[in-house]
């Protein structure tokens, strides 16, 4: 889903760049007024883990893979003001030491994944959460609707886009109908990473759950803090060690690029010659470069997100 030099015009790429700095400052402001000290580290965990499964693309049709956007993710553990900070870190930190989607394009890969699929994600979690009586079973429900969606919207916003400053004269039509169609299997994917990774730690440790905060029979943590850290250190060590087994077909956007003539207009991203970029390391194997690559990239996601967070923290009046 991340959208790649070339893809839009310059003064489009351009106005999204305010608009996403516009909307990420505005969390961050949010974010520093409602983020508890104890908090701080965890969203960092929650920035490292959005990075690995991100790295995970699972098979959706011949030829074509899906990964993980985890807007509505970290929205529902987090909060949606935390949830675009996290989000942001991880795809800046994707474009400028991975390479993964277009320097210029990074407000567009701004407000497609931090912003729009995070608000997004957050708006539906409630709305489909509000008929029911407070239930693990409806934060379930209700996540897995709101992931799901979620990566729909901002397959959408994509397509807004691209009509307003595409390059290339690829049919819109064509484009919109690939892109939603595609992006609503992904997001099914997507919806049970999201049940899955929500549940685990509703099991866990419930206080730690934003969206589940009214579930006050359901409120009181299973296992100690410290043991939470190393089970989630376990779970960590584990997808870093699955991203070999990532599928190595193009994600819903690229596919879409490649059927309808897109991809002709991509130029590469202007920081290729990054070490890591890609996601390998020079002078490995593909195997052994990615496990790198996924590790290297968690950790400093991790302390990028805690020393984001740190800085608001101490620079807030509250």
């Amino acid at each position: 889903m991340h959208i790649p030099d070339g893809f839009i015009d310059g003064t489009t790429s351009l106005g999204a760049g305010v608009i996403a700095a516009g909307g990420v400052g505005g969390a961050l402001r949010q974010s520093a007024a409602r983020l508890k000290d104890r908090q701080i580290p965890l969203a960092g965990l929650v920035a490292a883990f959005v990075f690995v499964l991100q790295m995970l693309n699972f098979p959706v049709l011949p030829g074509m893979s899906g990964h993980l956007l985890g807007g509505a993710l970290a929205a529902i553990l987090m909060g949606p003001s935390v949830a675009v900070v996290v989000v942001s870190v991880v795809i800046i930190l994707q474009a400028m030491l991975f390479a993964d989607g277009g320097v210029s394009a990074l407000g567009l890969n701004l407000i497609n994944m931090a912003v729009v699929t995070t608000l997004s994600g957050w708006f539906m979690f409630r709305l489909v959460r509000a008929p029911f009586r407070p239930s693990r079973r409806a934060v379930l429900g209700a996540s897995f609707v709101a992931a799901t969606l979620s990566v729909v919207v901002s397959a959408v916003m994509f397509v807004v886009e691209y009509a307003i400053g595409g390059v290339g004269g690829v049919n819109l039509f064509n484009v919109l109908l690939l892109m939603a169609g595609s992006h609503l299997l992904i997001g099914i994917g997507e919806g049970f990473i999201t049940v899955a990774v929500v549940g685990a730690v509703l099991q866990a440790r419930p206080d730690l759950v934003f969206g589940a905060s009214d579930l006050r029979a359901e409120g009181s943590p299973r296992l100690p803090m410290k043991r939470f850290w190393i089970l989630a250190g376990v779970a960590a060590a584990m997808l870093v060690s699955l991203t070999v087994f990532a599928s190595s077909n193009p994600d819903g956007l690229q596919w879409v690029a490649e059927q309808t003539g897109l991809a002709q207009e991509a130029q590469g991203s202007l920081i290729a010659t990054s070490p890591l970029s890609n996601y390998g390391a020079a002078g490995l194997s593909d195997g052994a470069g990615r496990i790198v690559a996924a590790a290297v990239g968690m950790v400093v996601t991790f302390l990028l997100g805690w020393l984001t967070f740190t800085i608001l923290r101490r620079r807030s009046p509250v």
